[in-house]
C-alpha cells in the first residue's frame, strides 16, 4: 500500500462538487487516511507551493488557493501516486481524458479542481505539511 496527497481546490469546494470527487476517489479504491477542510493563508499557500516560486503563475496560484476553503486529504491505495495522477487527468482540462476528475470538474488550467502528489517522496512531504501522525489513520 502507498499513500498520496490531494487537495480539492477552492473551485471544487465552491461548486459543490467535493462530494462527487470524494465518492469517485472511494469508488476507485482509495482509502481516506486523513482529511481536513481548511482556508489556506497566504503564507501556507506560498509555503506549500514554494517549489513554483520562480514560475510566472506563482502569484495567481497562491491567490486562487487562498480565495476559499480547500479540502486536504491523505489517501492510501496500491500504486496510489500513479493511480491518482491518472484519475485526475491532465493539468489542462481541455487535454484531460474523458471521465477524469479534471475533465469533469475543472474550468481551465489554473482552476483545475484537484492537486495530487507527483511522487512518493513528494506525497510524504505534502502529507506532513498538513497532517501530524495523530491525524492519520
Amino acid at each position: 500500500m502507498q499513500r498520496t496527497f490531494t487537495i480539492l481546490k477552492p473551485d471544487t469546494i465552491q461548486s459543490g462538487n467535493a462530494g462527487l470527487v470524494i465518492d469517485r476517489l472511494i469508488k476507485e479504491g482509495f482509502q481516506i487516511r486523513g482529511a481536513k477542510l481548511l482556508h489556506l493563508s497566504q503564507a501556507q499557500a506560498e509555503g506549500f507551493y514554494a517549489v513554483h516560486r520562480e514560475r510566472p503563475f506563482f502569484s495567481s496560484l497562491v491567490k486562487f488557493m487562498t480565495e476559499g476553503p480547500v479540502m486536504v486529504m491523505a489517501l492510501e491505495s496500491e500504486n496510489a501516486v500513479e493511480k491518482l495522477r491518472k484519475l485526475m487527468g491532465a493539468t489542462d482540462p481541455a487535454k484531460a481524458d474523458a471521465g477524469t476528475i479534471r475533465k469533469l470538474f475543472a474550468t481551465n488550467i489554473e482552476r483545475n479542481a484537484i492537486h495530487g502528489s507527483d511522487a512518493p517522496e513528494t506525497a510524504a512531504y505534502e502529507i506532513g505539511y498538513f497532517f501530524n501522525h495523530l491525524e492519520l489513520v
